[in-house]
């Protein structure tokens, strides 16, 4: 086996020239969307009325493992990818671990994450149906500034509802979007009927995920020449993502590493889907054991203490019905500050490994992610996201794992993003003034009864 130079890159040769569709190798699919009025699948053209038409074929493929890209997404590409695959050997010294920990940086691009990768398709396939405009949600605020930079880029309107209380926390990254030209508005807003709604039931609410997604598709509704994009959950998301680990396992297989475990953080579920995705068949086939490994947070357990039912997408209940892990609709997360992770769903092509037992689903606190990113900070020098601190916390601790055994174990995981917007975030951890926040059974069952009473094998 070859040595792994500290980081590493493709050549643009090598570059992936198309996406990889975990759905084509999986031996039983998820369950279809639902007409929320009939119960009955939704068809393309229904599905089509929200999401741009292209990207719902490419959510409806089930067949074809391999998708072009067009080259002009390509060409979009290039301005950030490759990103590099980085061996973290300062963490490995600071663990004294026979392990090796290597993680693919997705955070050199001004949005700061791996939601570009996303955006920049999606963007172009808007523009390329005639559109003028869309609409969207953000939680942290990497995806709302993503699609800002893909809609200048192709000159469409983007209106972003943004979770209030990241908002609150990462103001900046509101300037950012708006420098891009995108209309930020805090969410619950009282510009939708769905916001007004919202925050007559929850008066004071931080908002949610599932909030900002009913305003943003509301809007997409009653505007013209208007669709709604989505950042995570859906399948074409992950599809976009999955240029993350086509690039990871292309230099890990030019140096001869195979690697045992395979984390990435999960709120709805592209970051991970995307790092995942070319691994994901040898898994299903038995040829190789590798362990995929989703983390997400204690305040937010749609994995770990989620129902696999039928459920909608958003807070408002106005999405097509997706079979899921989640914690019901009305689940209403606490105001953590991963406010990326806090969606009450998972993504139902991960939902399905996961109940199909391909993936593990591990829980974390806040404060201990936060102890994780700092710690990675003082080794490896970048300062990481708080969504993308829980893959991190949860690799040092293989890697401790590994120490006290004296096995040799390779870690792979996704560092998503950065956190250098999420500086109120760290200033409360280092002045020890953030908390933790655990679900009670009553918080749980609150949202649970939020289910539609639906025949699981409709």
């Amino acid at each position: 086996m070859k040595k792994i130079p500290t980081k590493t890159y493709l050549r643009e040769e090598e570059l992936p020239k198309c996406w990889y569709n975990m759905k084509a190798v999986m031996k039983e699919q998820h369950e279809p969307f639902l007409n929320p009025k009939t119960l009955e699948p939704a068809t393309e053209e229904e599905l089509s009325k929200v999401f741009c038409s292209e990207l719902v074929k490419q959510e409806l493929n089930e067949t074809d493992e391999y998708i072009p890209i067009p080259e002009e997404i390509q060409d979009f590409y290039k301005m950030f990818r490759p990103s590099p695959l980085i061996r973290a050997y300062c963490l490995e010294k600071e663990l004294d671990t026979p392990a090796e920990i290597y993680y693919k940086f997705e955070g050199n691009n001004t949005s700061g994450s791996h939601k570009l990768n996303s955006a920049a398709a999606q963007v172009y396939y808007a523009k390329k149906e005639g559109l003028t405009s869309l609409t969207t949600e953000t939680g942290a605020g990497q995806w709302g500034t993503a699609l800002a930079m893909a809609s200048v880029y192709y000159g469409i309107d983007l209106t972003v509802f943004m979770v209030k209380c990241s908002a609150e926390q990462k103001p900046h990254r509101k300037a950012v979007m708006q420098t891009y030209g995108a209309n930020v508005v805090p969410s619950p807003s009282e510009t939708t009927e769905v916001g007004r709604k919202i925050l007559e039931e929850f008066p004071g609410t931080g908002g949610s995920l599932g909030c900002a997604i009913s305003e943003a598709i509301e809007k997409s509704q009653k505007t013209p020449n208007c669709k709604y994009v989505l950042g995570s959950v859906l399948d074409h998301v992950s599809l976009h993502q999955s240029v993350i680990g086509l690039e990871a396992k292309t230099v890990l297989d030019k140096y001869g590493v195979t690697p045992d475990v395979i984390i990435g953080c999960a709120g709805g579920g592209s970051n991970l889907a995307g790092l995942i995705a070319p691994f994901v068949k040898d898994k299903i086939n038995g040829t190789k054991n590798y362990r995929l490994v989703a983390v997400e947070p204690a305040s937010c357990p749609s994995l770990t203490k989620g129902q696999y039912k039928y459920d909608y997408g958003d807070t408002g209940r106005t999405t097509p019905l997706m079979r899921m892990y989640s914690l019901g609709s009305g689940f209403m997360p606490a105001a953590t500050h991963a406010g990326g992770l806090r969606f009450h769903g998972m993504s139902p092509v991960l939902s399905k490994l996961y109940h199909d037992g391909y993936i593990e689903a591990i829980a974390v606190q806040q404060t201990e992610v936060f102890d994780a990113a700092v710690r990675f900070a003082r080794c490896e020098g970048i300062l990481p996201a708080p969504e993308s601190s829980h893959a991190i916390k949860v690799a040092i601790d293989e890697a401790l794992k590994a120490k006290e055994s004296g096995e040799k174990k390779v870690i792979l995981f996704n560092l998503s993003g950065t956190g250098y917007f999420d500086m109120m975030s760290y200033t409360k951890f280092l002045e020890n003034k953030m908390v933790d926040y655990v679900p009670t059974e009553e918080d749980l069952q609150k949202g649970f009864n939020s289910f539609l009473d639906i025949p699981q094998n409709k």
